[in-house]
This record gives C-alpha cells, structure tokens and sequence, in this order.
C-alpha cells in the first residue's frame, strides 16, 4: 500500500522531526509512507495578499495530487472519527493520500473533490503537530486492521 502525506508547509527541521522518522519506521511493515511539504512562491505570494488568495493558491498547488488513490483531507469542520473508523479509510486500498492545508485552511471546492473530508478534533493544533497524530493514527489503524498488540 501507498500513502502520501502531501501538506502546505515550509520544509524546515522541527523538533518533532524524530517522531515523524520513528513513526515512519514503524508504519514501514505496513505501507509505503511519503510525506510531501509543499510552499511554492505562488503560496508565499499569496499569503500577503488574503486569506482567499492563499486558498487558491493551496488548491493549485494541491489539485493534481487528487488525481489517483483515495483522498482524505484533514479539515476543523470535518468529520470527527475514532480510531476504529480511521482504519477502514486504510483498509483494501492501494492508494490513499492525506491533505493538510495551510494557515488558512481549504476551499470548499477542494474539499467536495475529496473522498472523505476528517477532522482530528475540535482542539487547535499546529500543522507540525497534526501530522505526528496523523501518522501516529496511520500506525495505530494499521495495528488494528492486522489486530497488533499496539492498540490496546
């Protein structure tokens, strides 16, 4: 199995950067995990422009990761779903590819060309910290697809 992890984000070194290489281990056994950060000029640029010209230019820079596998975009509005629900959006597929927007979040005609549109919870949390619970999720989804000890 394939999954990317494709997010608006500078690429910089963070602290959690040992979290994401220990939690990309682990998931290894199960899939294939590529985590794309991507903050184009075009992003920059329209970042001083509005909040609407920094959602556009997200779809842009996005849009043509939705063509193949199954999306799921992370979004505050979305879904809330446990861990249970979380591994049948891994469950008998080839493809899945996870979306984290930017500061300002998805245009809603983003969000209508995704598959499923989830929410992490109702907390706010920075982008570096929603992609360590969501690869931690990955993991945990696989452990209970494969009935791992981990989920208990």
């Amino acid at each position: 199995m394939n999954i990317e992890i494709i997010s608006i984000a500078k690429k910089e070194k963070t602290i959690y950067d040992p979290l994401y290489k220990e939690l990309l281990k682990m998931t290894s056994r199960f899939a294939n995990v590529k985590d794309i950060e991507i903050f184009n000029k075009d992003v920059t640029k329209a970042h001083t422009i509005s909040p609407d010209a920094s959602q556009r230019a997200y779809t842009k820079a996005l849009e043509s990761h939705l063509s193949s596998g199954y999306s799921v975009t992370l979004h505050p509005d979305g879904k809330i779903i446990d861990s249970y629900e979380f591994s049948k959006l891994l469950d008998g597929k080839m493809s899945v590819k996870f979306f984290i927007g930017g500061a300002y979040g998805f245009e809603d005609d983003f969000l209508k060309k995704s598959n499923q549109v989830i929410s992490l919870g109702k907390i706010t949390m920075s982008h570096k910290i929603a992609k360590a619970v969501l690869l931690e999720q990955i993991y945990r989804g696989f452990s209970i697809l494969t009935n791992h000890p981990y989920h208990k």
